[in-house]
């Protein structure tokens, strides 16, 4: 099946000039002037972001591990599967075991690579990796003193049941149970990387 209808240079946009417009600990907001491909010229404001990593973590007992946290900008308690951002020149599998342990205490002998989404394309060049953990070992957290969050298990169909009724609905945990729902069930194939 090909998605491709032409080529995508006809779609492209050429920077111009390109300017900070503020820089915080994590995140850079740019201010860039564009040429696009009718000849006129735009401005594109957009959030540079490391990336991130989030990891299933599937128990012994077949149930996903999750969490409740408090996230800042909605002043509201979300259920997220477990994430956390890429430091620098770190390879994605280690952020995502690094942050599977600081935040659920868990380490895990089976990951699996399901692939990659990119969650705000309109104002954002984030990328957050998936992974699949399995074999997993209870330990103790490692979570930074500024962190809270609350642990709890739920299987696949009772995560897609909150999904339904709008009880889960941060946009990176729906897209990594739709991949998880399909490469558990064999319709979609992973990467196992150990």
């Amino acid at each position: 099946m090909n998605h491709q209808a032409g080529d995508d240079q006809d779609l492209a946009e050429l920077t111009l000039s390109s300017e900070t417009i503020a820089e915080g600990g994590m995140l850079l907001v740019k201010r860039d002037q564009v040429r696009v491909p009718s000849g006129a010229i735009s401005q594109r404001e957009y959030v540079i972001h490391p990336g991130a990593v989030l990891v299933i973590p599937i128990l012994d007992n077949g149930k996903l591990l999750l969490e409740r946290q408090f996230r800042y900008p909605l002043s509201q308690v979300f259920i997220e599967l477990p994430a956390g951002k890429i430091d620098a020149g770190e390879p994605h599998l280690e952020t995502g075991k690094r942050e599977l342990l600081e935040e659920t205490g868990y380490t895990a002998t089976d990951w699996v690579y399901l692939g990659l989404v990119h969650p705000c394309i309109g104002y954002s060049n984030e990328v957050i990796h998936m992974y699949l953990a399995r074999g997993l070992s209870a330990g103790k957290h490692q979570r930074d003193e500024d962190e809270a969050l609350q642990l709890f298990e739920a299987s696949l169909d009772e995560c897609m049941t909150m999904v339904a009724e709008g009880t889960l609905t941060d946009g990176k945990t729906i897209v990594a149970l739709l991949h998880a729902e399909k490469f558990l069930g064999g319709v979609w194939t992973g990467m196992r990387t150990e």
